[in-house]
């Protein structure tokens, strides 16, 4: 049995301003983590995002959301009064990203204006280390303020003032200081943080707005293709993600800097990272701009293996997941090994088929299991979908206790695997229902918004998470 670990946006951690946060109870979730006996908390991505609330459609790829900046870590500085911090108490269950949208930053300029007034040496040093992303992504957030907000395509202002400049990068500087503390404190307790890195951008970021160059846009700017996935089993439509697409060949050209930028960044903000759709560096699918779905779209070759033999010639051992999921022919295959990288395996598909690669008999020792992801329903809810073909599919290869439920009986199944890591999401553990659902692809609104109840942390929880992590099962 490998090491195991738990799933949980930092976004879902509960306190008493509407998100969750870099504060105490992202320090108590550390904790009950150590008292749980695991190895790993594997977080989703922490940009900061824009319409439709989705960490994979970030506003940057370098820099982190201003919304899981602990607000009780600014008042105890004393960079925020008690009125400030009391105006953002919102204790309703979801998250409400509206709310947050209209307030948060005007409570952060609070904070600026006490900061400013005895700046530290560590944010000058901060400012130079990360210039190379950090001055145009203030540029980019103050040009966008002054433009209502809109996508940088749509911009009629085209000026800004250098306080504004200045917030944007105290923004900056308050979440990594918080950042990596918090992993600090994560190391002293032997917890490995997996981050998750989108494999695309937003076209609305200051990513693309900066260096368009990088992307496959026309002469006016506007992408030519875009991102998604073909049809399936699960979509007749296929996904239609809308990101802009990388124009490999410049990118090649200029020796990978941007993806050579973007790694040593991320190793450096995680001790391990998860690249979604690894599948895409091999051949990614692209779909004329101005389609209403991915039926049409076509599969194009990407640099490959090229890509990461210069990522390990600059910055030697990354550890690195890949998401391997979805449509696999040979040559991705091949990219994977060639790599070294651990790949994926969701026990949510291992019923689809007789012997399915998703099963535990036929991993192999190098993979992460998870029972599902941030995209999947909680075991508990995805159980009930099933046909009676998949439940005996799953009758007949998972061992359950009487009286067991299925969720846990997984888990198991699972732990007991040859994989060398198993990552599975809290709720699961905790047998939640749909209600605790993450994510469901295709589709917006009520994603992303789902909280852990703050009185999750009990011994009996704790207890039957470390037990099963080390029973012999």
């Amino acid at each position: 049995m490998g090491k195991a670990g738990i799933l949980l946006p930092v976004s879902a951690l509960p306190n008493r301003y509407g998100i969750g946060s870099f504060g105490k109870e992202a320090y108590e979730f550390i904790d009950f983590l150590y008292n749980s006996k695991q190895s790993y908390w594997q977080v989703l991505p922490l940009n900061p995002t824009s319409y439709g609330d989705s960490p994979y459609q970030a506003l940057s790829a370098f820099a982190g959301s201003h919304y899981y900046i602990s607000l009780d870590m600014l008042y105890n500085s004393g960079l925020l009064g008690i009125e400030a911090i009391n105006d953002e108490v919102n204790i309703q269950g979801r998250i409400n990203y509206e709310k947050l949208f209209k307030t948060r930053v005007n409570v952060l300029k609070k904070a600026h204006i006490n900061f400013i007034k005895n700046i530290p040496t560590e944010y000058y040093n901060f400012c130079n280390k990360n210039s190379y992303w950090l001055d145009k992504y203030a540029e980019y957030m103050s040009l966008k303020e002054n433009n209502d907000f809109a996508s940088w395509n749509n911009w009629k202002e085209e000026k800004f003032e250098n306080i504004q400049i200045d917030f944007w990068k105290f923004t900056q500087y308050i979440f990594y200081e918080q950042w990596y503390n918090l992993k600090k404190y994560a190391k002293e307790k032997n917890i490995k943080i997996i981050g998750d890195m989108p494999i695309y951008v937003a076209y609305d970021s200051a990513d693309v707005w900066a260096e368009k160059e990088n992307y496959y846009l026309d002469k006016d700017f506007k992408p030519i293709k875009i991102a998604g996935v073909p049809p399936d089993q699960f979509s007749n439509d296929g996904q239609l993600w809308g990101n802009p697409l990388y124009n490999w060949e410049y990118m090649e050209a200029n020796n990978f800097v941007w993806w050579k930028n973007r790694i040593k960044f991320a190793a450096e903000f995680f001790d391990i990272i998860r690249i979604d759709h690894f599948r895409g560096f091999e051949s990614y699918y692209a779909v004329p701009y101005g389609e209403t779905t991915a039926k049409n779209g076509e599969w194009i070759k990407a640099p490959g293996i090229k890509l990461f033999d210069e990522i390990k010639k600059e910055l030697n051992d990354v550890n690195i997941i890949a998401e391997d999921l979805g449509f696999l022919d040979n040559d991705v295959k091949k990219m994977l090994k060639q790599t070294g990288y651990p790949g994926m395996k969701v026990l949510q598909f291992a019923f689809d088929e007789d012997n399915s690669i998703y099963l535990p008999k036929n991993y192999v020792k190098n993979c992460v299991v998870y029972t599902g992801t941030h995209d999947n329903n909680t075991v508990r809810a995805w159980y009930k979908t099933l046909n009676e073909t998949a439940k005996n599919r799953l009758k007949n290869n998972v061992p359950i206790k009487k009286g067991e439920k299925i969720s846990m009986a997984l888990i198991r199944f699972a732990l007991n695997s040859m994989a060398d890591t198993i990552i599975i999401p809290l709720q699961d553990y905790m047998n939640l229902d749909d209600e605790a659902r993450i994510n469901k692809p295709s589709t917006l609104g009520n994603n992303w918004t789902w909280r852990l109840k703050g009185d999750y942390n009990k011994k009996n929880l704790i207890k039957k998470i470390s037990e099963a992590s080390f029973a012999n099962i």
